[in-house]
């Protein structure tokens, strides 16, 4: 009988071709695992980058929204339906450090928030934006009569979250049973047009991965990767963040 013949080393060609096919298969799999790694990785870092916006936004409006003074001029609109552009702005007692020595000419501030494309590069990103008008300004508006102008955007507006798919902010108050029920719109002269008590802030931020696939205003406004508005918990690309916001500090 024939014995195989071997090659340099002592393996048989039949052996040496099965270990080639292990070793194949081994660098297959490994190469796949690096790419699944790859792949969380970087939607990790995504969820961590979506994170911190919103921590970031949220600090900032509890402060804003803990110090508002009611006005019956204060701004509270929904902004639609599915994606939401919510837009409010109020007043809020600020101290002399948030505030210039030119702008200062007391405590009483205004803030505005509301959603805006703005150009980042070559790209378009849906940005939360926060307009801060200073006493300054405030107390020529209320001699005036009419807050309106304070709650127009101003090029001195800062994005303070980036991403932002949708935005609401959403008046609540407490009826007599002690249950949170929405807040009434009523006219602005209308002597039970009272502040709410809270606001259910929710804000839905894109992924960096699916910030850098949405590049144009169109983009934001109808690609498909948006998903649903209504099961954005679910969606892999967008973080979703809510939270319960006293309005003024009775």
């Amino acid at each position: 009988m024939t014995r195989p013949a071997r090659h340099r080393g002592g393996f048989t060609l039949l052996e040496l071709l099965v270990t080639m096919a292990i070793g194949s298969v081994l660098l297959l799999v490994a190469a796949a695992m690096l790419g699944r790694a790859g792949d969380s990785y970087s939607q990790g870092s995504g969820s961590v980058g979506a994170e911190r916006e919103a921590r970031a936004v949220l600090t900032q409006m509890r402060d804003d929204f803990g110090k508002a003074v009611w006005h019956r001029d204060t701004v509270f609109e929904a902004g639609g339906e599915g994606w939401r552009r919510a837009r409010t702005g109020f007043l809020a007692l600020q101290p002399e450090d948030a505030q210039s020595a030119e702008g200062r000419s007391g405590d009483l501030c205004a803030v505005h928030y509301y959603v805006k494309d703005i150009e980042v590069g070559s790209s378009t990103v849906r940005c939360l934006m926060r307009g801060f008008r200073e006493s300054g300004e405030v107390f020529p508006a209320l001699k005036a009569g009419s807050l309106t102008p304070l709650f127009a955007e101003k090029d001195t507006d800062e994005p303070v979250a980036f991403g932002v798919l949708s935005f609401e902010a959403t008046p609540l108050v407490r009826d007599d049973t002690g249950q949170l029920v929405p807040w009434q719109q009523l006219p602005a002269d209308d002597p039970f047009n009272v502040a709410p008590h809270f606001l259910r802030i929710r804000l839905v931020v894109a992924r960096r991965e699916l910030i850098g696939k949405l590049s144009t205003t169109r983009d934001w406004d109808t690609s498909p990767l948006r998903g649903d508005p209504l099961k954005a918990a679910d969606n892999r690309n967008l973080e979703v963040y809510e939270v319960l916001q006293r309005f003024g500090n009775p």
